[in-house]
């Protein structure tokens, strides 16, 4: 198995505070609400969630993200993904920790309208 590949089975198993209260809700099965995975080996890189069926990368960002080396290398991370065809999402960790419900609930709706947008509109025939 790859490296990465292993990093990310790692890294599913010890979620930071901040992966772990949106996925408590992320995780839900409940129909007609997009399915995410966590630690998702994508590429050269390892998302915090990812939902294939709308194409989104979600990235909870801590303080350590608004040094300028990381902020740099997350530049060119989005960079990459979007040129896969991906949307970045990116989240404070502060806003995890002030209301992970909203936090969570906005993701999924991104989702929603992100998966609503790529299949177009239905006409009945």
């Amino acid at each position: 198995m790859k490296p990465r590949y292993d990093l990310a089975r790692k890294m599913r198993k010890t979620l930071t505070p901040t992966e772990y209260l949106p996925w408590a809700r992320l995780k839900a099965r409940d129909p007609g609400k997009p399915l995410f995975r966590r630690q998702e080996a994508i590429g050269p890189y390892i998302a915090d969630f990812y939902c294939s069926h709308a194409k989104l990368v979600i990235e909870v960002d801590g303080g350590i993200h608004g040094e300028e080396e990381n902020f740099q290398r997350d530049t060119v991370r989005d960079d990459w993904l979007k040129a896969n065809g991906l949307a970045v999402y990116r989240i404070s960790a502060a806003a995890v920790f002030a209301d992970a419900d909203s936090v969570a609930d906005g993701i999924i709706l991104l989702a929603i309208e992100r998966i609503t947008a790529r299949q177009g509109p239905h006409h009945r025939i």
